[in-house]
């Protein structure tokens, strides 16, 4: 049995966004991301994948499609396959989402 801790498992970089994994098969992964302020995911999609944002702490600009919303801290948004979306930190302090993503992206072979 593989266990972690979404809460303790935080990284942060004044130059970049972390993204942490927790969990990764050949059908899906979860990060956490850690984004300090000002730093965020650009927008982009994903034609066969759904993906979820949970924020875990702080608050997060997230874009679903041409709608914009800021979550806190025990909220989550879906993100469906095809859908441009992506994530800021627009706030003074950091934050760390919790990211599901199904069936994993990466290329065959």
């Amino acid at each position: 049995m593989q266990i972690r801790n979404f809460q303790t498992t935080r990284q942060f970089a004044e130059n970049k966004l972390q993204k942490l994994n927790l969990f990764e098969t050949s059908r899906f992964f979860c990060d956490v991301y850690c984004l300090e302020p000002g730093q965020l995911q650009k927008p982009h999609s994903h034609a066969q994948n759904d993906k979820l944002y949970a924020v875990l702490e702080g608050r997060a600009v997230v874009q679903v499609g041409e709608e914009e919303t800021e979550l806190c801290a025990g909220e989550m948004v879906l993100c469906p396959a095809d859908e441009t979306h992506g994530v800021c930190n627009r706030s003074e302090g950091r934050a760390a989402l919790l990211v599901f993503m199904a069936p994993h992206p990466r290329p065959a072979g």
